[in-house]
């Protein structure tokens, strides 16, 4: 295969790529919030997931000071703001290829149907109404219900976890505590089952780090006893009083005693002799 050949069909395959996502924006905009959920042209790691909530928050944000604030004041003709018309303005103005497309269309359709039910669950654990909430806040939450209720496979601590990632890149410095304790009390509620699986698991994981604690203190302790043992059964120095040579008052024995007298004698007799000369 030449190279013009190999250019031309990824020209081809570039422009039919274009057509299909001008036609998925040209049918969002008309009213169909029918999304495809299955896109495999575009990325569905964990990052693209992450960079779906971010997406979906800032569309939520949105929706919510405009379409949402409207229907709640009884404004409706207002209304002139839906969320599938703000998803496609974000799909044609931002380069979305390294999200998941799926999971952004699928927040920005379920959550905006589902506000009623998601905001009686935040209310629970709240300790103000929700329309005092921060918008930013009110949006994170809105997407971390929307998870623990209806994706069952995103274990709850993910939950948690990207909820305080959204909140340090748009919320508030203090928001944090909030959002984590609304979210960690409906996790309870929610996912009963898997919170005390968890709880369990680090119950087990604290009793094996006390007991290997606590072998190890016992075993230091046994090596020290051994340690003291030895020490009191090695031989000590004999406990009587060593003569030093500068104490004359300490009795010499018979034995030095004779071998003093004989120097004496060998000393006067010498004496004697040089007396005569």
């Amino acid at each position: 295969m030449t190279d013009q050949l190999k250019r031309a069909i990824s020209a081809a395959k570039t422009a039919q790529a274009n057509q299909a996502e001008a036609t998925r924006i040209a049918s969002s905009s008309a009213g169909d919030q029918t999304f495809d959920m299955s896109e495999s042209s575009y990325k569905t790691s964990h990052t693209a997931i992450r960079k779906a909530r971010r997406f979906a928050m800032q569309g939520l944000y949105e929706w919510l000071v405009t379409d949402r604030r409207f229907d709640v004041d009884g404004k409706l003709g207002w209304k002139d703001n839906a969320p599938h018309d703000i998803a496609a303005r974000t799909r044609a103005t931002n380069a979305m290829h390294t999200v998941h497309i799926g999971y952004y269309h699928e927040m920005m359709r379920d959550i905006p149907e589902q506000i009623d039910a998601l905001d009686a669950l935040i209310s629970q654990h709240l300790d103000r109404e929700i329309d005092k909430l921060d918008t930013v806040e009110h949006a994170i939450l809105l997407i971390g219900a929307y998870e623990l209720q209806n994706r069952m496979e995103i274990p709850y601590k993910v939950v948690l976890d990207e909820a305080m990632k959204l909140n340090n890149h748009f919320g508030a410095t203090d928001a944090h505590k909030l959002i984590n304790a609304v979210l960690d009390k409906m996790a309870g509620e929610l996912r009963a089952l898997e919170v005390q699986a968890d709880t369990n698991a680090n119950l087990r994981t604290s009793q094996k780090a006390a007991a290997k604690q606590e072998a190890t203190v016992a075993d230091n302790a046994k090596a020290a006893s051994e340690t003291t043992d030895a020490i009191d059964a090695a031989p000590t120095a004999s406990s009587k009083p060593r003569i030093s040579a500068n104490k004359t008052n300490v009795k010499r024995s018979s034995a030095s005693k004779t071998s003093a007298n004989i120097s004496d004698f060998k000393a006067s007799k010498k004496n004697a002799n040089d007396t005569k000369d």
